[in-house]
Formats: C-alpha cells, sequence, structure tokens
C-alpha cells in the first residue's frame, strides 16, 4: 500500500475547497441588505450576521493553531470571562460583533480567513498544527473548515448552482465519511452513485447523499423519518 492509499481523501484539495466555500460566502455576504443580515440563520437563535460575527471570531483561535499559542487564547478567554468550552466562545464571538457596523466585521473576517487560508496551503497538507484536541494535521484540519464553511453557507442561504451541488455534495459526505471513522463511531459507511449505506447497533439505512451530509453536521429537520439514535450518531461535523 502506498501513503497516498491510506489516505481516503488525498484526491481532494482541500485548500481549494476551503477557498471556493470562503468565496461562496463572501459573495453572498457582499450583496446582503439589513434585510438580509437581519434574516434568522439555520442555527438556532442566530441571523444571518451572527453567523458572520460567529466566522470572524472563530479565527482568533485559527491564527492562534498556527501560531502553536493556545495557552495565550484560553488566557485570554479567561480574562474575557469567555467560559463554557467552545460553545461559549461561539456565544462570546457574536456577542462581541453585534454592536459593531457589519462591514468592520465583514472586513475583519475577509482578512483574518484570508491569511488563515494563505497560511495553511503555505504550510502543506502533512505539516501539523497545535490544536485544542493535540498535533494534527494541516490538511485534515482544512478539511474540518471546509464542512464547516460549508454547512454556515447553507445554514445562511449562500447559493449553490446545479453544476456544482453534485461535487459538493460527494466531497462532504466523504469528509463525514471519514470523521466517522476517525472518531471510532463503529458506523459501517458505504457511498455509492445511489446513495450512503449507513449501518450501526443493528440498524441499516441507505441515504441520498445530501441527507447523509445533512446528518453528519447536524441538519436534519427534528421530525425528519430517520431513526433519532442513528441521526445522533451520525452528527459528527457539528
Amino acid at each position: 500500500m502506498t501513503p497516498e492509499s491510506k489516505d481516503p481523501l488525498a484526491d481532494l484539495d482541500p485548500f481549494d475547497i476551503f477557498d471556493a466555500e470562503a468565496t461562496r460566502l463572501d459573495r453572498h455576504f457582499s450583496r446582503l441588505d439589513d434585510e438580509g443580515w437581519n434574516r434568522p440563520s439555520r442555527c438556532e437563535g442566530w441571523s444571518v450576521r451572527d453567523i458572520l460575527g460567529h466566522l470572524a471570531g472563530e479565527e482568533l483561535y485559527n491564527h492562534a493553531c498556527l501560531a502553536g499559542d493556545l495557552d495565550g487564547f484560553f488566557a485570554m478567554l479567561a480574562r474575557e470571562g469567555a467560559g463554557g468550552g467552545f460553545n461559549g466562545f461561539n456565544q462570546w464571538c457574536v456577542r462581541q460583533r453585534r454592536d459593531v457596523p457589519v462591514e468592520e466585521v465583514l472586513e475583519e473576517w475577509r482578512r483574518a480567513n484570508a491569511e488563515t487560508r494563505e497560511r495553511m496551503r503555505s504550510l502543506g497538507r502533512e505539516a501539523e498544527l497545535r490544536t485544542s484536541a493535540g498535533p494534527y494535521p494541516v490538511g485534515l484540519q482544512a478539511f474540518h473548515y471546509d464542512s464547516e464553511y460549508a454547512t454556515h453557507a447553507d445554514d445562511v442561504g449562500a447559493p449553490v448552482s446545479d453544476d456544482e451541488a453534485g461535487e459538493r455534495t460527494w466531497w462532504r459526505a466523504r469528509v463525514g465519511e471519514f470523521v466517522l471513522g476517525e472518531q471510532g463511531s463503529g458506523i459501517q459507511v458505504g457511498l455509492t452513485a445511489e446513495g450512503v449505506s449507513v449501518r450501526a447497533d443493528g440498524m441499516s439505512e441507505r441515504l441520498p447523499a445530501d441527507v447523509f451530509v445533512e446528518a453528519t453536521v447536524g441538519r436534519l429537520p427534528d421530525d425528519h423519518p430517520l431513526d433519532g439514535g442513528l441521526k445522533n450518531a451520525l452528527r459528527c461535523l457539528a
């Protein structure tokens, strides 16, 4: 087995995907008026503007990972009283920016995220970052960011063309399959052109790829007919 074949995502470029999803969000944000910014997103309790605030604030963590200074990052959170783990950090990021002109928040995110993407690409996928979970390959961390950006793009209604929808769903399904395996979920996933088969704890389902993706990022509606236990088990990227 070659080293490349050990990586099930080796044929995907995480940095190109990151660029594409950041561009999608930027293009969408750039066209919003006040009504669009204040519209509810799919994230409960957050408006579209709040999603931007979350993304902008999250770059503090991304840059701390790149700088190898998570101690300084967590010390800053302690000084700010932003407890409650990453959920608390996310809420703090949103609160900090709700009274800042949205144009300033958008520019903050653009600059910080562009730096993150450039530095990660320069490091290369085999380099390691110091993350809150320990050392982790840059390329795999980028895939996590890819999934998050695609999810938030959908959360705020950023358009996806028919030409790119199929390929976008496919890479997201593959990342979901990889992360489920990485986390030791025990779920058996089979990806085919016809859909996704999942097996776990005696349960077996065949899902459309887009439904599988929505399950992995925790965006299936409460009334979706997928078994609740399996729905929870598939959630790995949110």
